[in-house]
């Protein structure tokens, strides 16, 4: 039955982060990011995704942004709030939402497929429970949108931001920094090395002392490759989340899981591919995990 509740999870986070995840490359969503004072990708992406918590300094966000430099983050936060604010972000992230989802859905945008999907993601998030779950909690705070197709965003997001907090659960409970859970990604072949400088925004001398971490533990070898501890870590990291993840989607049932897939298997398929889930067809092979 664990096992059946874990791989569920992982379908399940795979269908409703393929929805969510058009936020990111939508043009209309950096568009109105714009246009609510927000400068570049990165300030745009911290800020409405941070958004629901208020204007919370750097250090907030770079505890729950865990893969991502702090660095990184310090560059557009606290400084979105002085050029917008989170009533502000949010706004222009649903406005760009509404936009992105009616071009890219056409005549799906209000189906009943769309609809059916909103009841089963919305009792989802309210099976799931916030605790140690910060920016779900955050974004479950929020009104649910009443057109269809953001709610089916609003609730994709939820769950999402759901698991999201669950990983980061499970990368603490293994004893990993930010820096050293991409590195580690990487050495096991579940990430493209890009990630880790042009993704997460960690420096190379960053990443040598996380991958020199690794090694020191038995995760790596002299390449920067996994080991068969550091598989086994990785492995259990990834158990963690999935057991983390899976109670709300066991209490909805077989019925209402499969229900949800078939739907947004016709929904997700109009939508470009997941640099997460799809990231071997957008990456050139890894080949090393250090260099």
């Amino acid at each position: 039955m664990a096992e059946t509740t874990r791989m569920r999870a992982r379908q399940m986070w795979e269908c409703v982060e393929r929805f969510h995840q058009l936020c990111y490359w939508a043009p209309e969503v950096r568009q109105t990011g714009s246009a609510a004072g927000l400068r570049g990708f990165w300030m745009n992406y911290f800020a409405t995704r941070a958004a629901p918590l208020g204007p919370v300094p750097a250090i907030v966000v770079e505890s729950l942004f865990f893969y991502y430099a702090p660095a990184r983050v310090r560059r557009a936060i606290p400084d979105a709030w002085t050029y917008s604010s989170p009533p502000a972000a949010l706004a222009a992230r649903y406005e760009g939402m509404d936009a992105a989802l009616r071009r890219e859905l056409g005549e799906l945008v209000g189906s009943d497929e769309v609809r059916r999907c909103v009841d089963i993601v919305r009792a989802a998030a309210e099976a799931a429970d916030p605790v140690g779950r910060t920016l779900f909690a955050g974004w479950a705070s929020l009104d649910w949108p009443d057109e269809p197709h953001l709610a089916l965003w609003h609730g994709c997001t939820l769950l999402r931001e759901y698991r999201s907090g669950c990983h980061l659960v499970a990368l603490a409970a293994a004893g990993l920094g930010g820096c050293e859970s991409v590195v580690s990604q990487v050495a096991v072949d579940e990430a493209p090395h890009e990630w880790i400088g042009q993704e997460a925004g960690w420096t190379p001398e960053e990443a040598a002392e996380a991958c020199a971490s690794l090694r020191a533990r038995g995760w790596v070898d002299a390449d920067g490759w996994a080991t068969q501890a550091g598989r086994e870590g990785r492995a259990e990291i990834e158990a963690m989340t999935d057991r983390l993840d899976g109670a709300h989607w066991a209490a909805m049932g077989d019925g209402a899981a499969d229900a949800l897939l078939a739907d947004m298997a016709l929904i997700n398929a109009l939508l470009p591919k997941d640099d997460q889930i799809d990231w071997r067809e957008l990456y050139p092979a890894n080949e090393t995990a250090t260099s």
